[in-house]
């Protein structure tokens, strides 16, 4: 199962959900996010939902439910807005803005709670043709 990541540069690829132990996963994560990632943050940003389709509710299928990581202290580290991901956080009504690259992952529910996952193909196939077209909007922007 994939994963969704938009760069800074407002670049967008798909890259396999690591495996391993959850150590592991968090770390290539960590990575694919960015070098100064040392902890992420989730984030369920409204416009994934109500304008891309993207889902905010478990369903019966693994990864289902989709949310966005960010590096938690992507400000501090002085890196690069992320333009598609202030848009989909609504930066434009708060102000608060997304510094460093993205992903876009699945949930699972696990026993200890809620895990990360790769996106489920449907949510997938739904997704990552209308990010594509945000991240060239985004290109162009600049």
């Amino acid at each position: 199962m994939q994963i969704i990541r938009i760069s800074t540069d407002n670049e967008i690829s798909a890259h396999e959900f690591p495996e391993g132990s959850y150590s592991q996963q968090s770390q290539i994560l960590r990575e694919l996010i960015g070098p100064k990632c040392e902890l992420y943050e989730h984030i369920m940003p409204k416009r994934l939902y109500t304008e891309f389709g993207g889902s905010d509710k478990f369903g019966g299928e693994l990864g289902s439910c989709v949310s966005m990581l960010v590096d938690e202290e992507g400000l501090y580290h002085d890196l690069k807005d992320n333009l598609v991901g202030s848009y989909l956080y609504e930066t434009d009504k708060h102000g608060g803005v997304i510094a460093g690259n993205i992903l876009i992952v699945g949930e699972r529910w696990s026993r200890d709670g809620i895990d990360f996952c790769g996106i489920a193909e449907e949510q997938f196939n739904e997704l990552f043709p209308k990010l594509k077209k945000l991240t060239e909007k985004a290109r162009n922007y600049r």
